[in-house]
């Protein structure tokens, strides 16, 4: 696993710690023509999801590795949009906030790990579908969930009882509507169906 700072471990949470965002399953297409997804009232564009793939393609290209390409990119774009969303409506229930500072002392601390900020990125491309420009939302979903576990060891069964707990009642309030080509959520098990990948964020333990 990459070694964070001592006062975070913000991959490490996100293997058992998080299953998936807590959102509200809804068959029926969003309210707003061209939605991938719309979360609280907000309109994730398709648009918008179509640019975040082509971005992850670019680097893909440009690293050489085209066959490396994650099956339903798309829908793991729209989950993890979603995602940031749930986590942010999250840390806002409880007051709380993930600051550009954390974020950046986390990824600096990644990138020396790993060799370099390129490296980095590259990695989490390669195997997160993280574009060049959304590295820093990744880290921030990331100590995001960290800090719902209230203190608490985040791969502890107390800490992602806490995690889940925060992104249900989150994910409820938003009335989350996702259109059906990405498939459907179900509140119950906080997640995505019809997925055939594991979409969410994973721990860098193997890089």
């Amino acid at each position: 696993m990459i070694r964070t700072s001592s006062a975070r471990r913000p991959l490490a949470v996100l293997g058992a710690a998080v299953a998936a965002a807590a959102l509200s399953a809804c068959g029926a297409a969003p309210a707003h023509q061209g939605a991938a997804a719309v979360v609280g009232g907000d309109r994730i564009s398709v648009a918008q999801v179509q640019a975040r793939v082509a971005a992850v393609r670019e680097g893909t290209d440009r690293a050489g590795a085209a066959g490396d390409e994650q099956p339903g990119l798309a829908r793991h774009a729209v989950s993890d949009l979603i995602l940031g969303k749930v986590v942010a409506r999250a840390l806002a229930d409880r007051r709380l906030d993930v600051s550009q500072g954390e974020i950046d002392q986390a990824r600096a601390a990644d990138a020396r790990t790993v060799g370099s900020e390129a490296k980095l990125a590259e990695l989490l491309r390669a195997k997160q579908g993280v574009p060049a420009d959304g590295v820093d939302g990744f880290y921030r979903q990331q100590i995001g969930l960290v800090k719902l576990a209230g203190g608490q060891d985040p791969n502890s069964a107390d800490g992602d009882a806490a995690i889940r707990k925060a992104l249900v009642a989150a994910g409820t309030a938003l009335h989350i509507e996702v259109n059906p080509r990405y498939g459907t959520w179900n509140t119950a098990k906080i997640g995505l169906e019809g997925s055939t990948e594991n979409w969410l964020p994973q721990t860098l333990r193997d890089l």
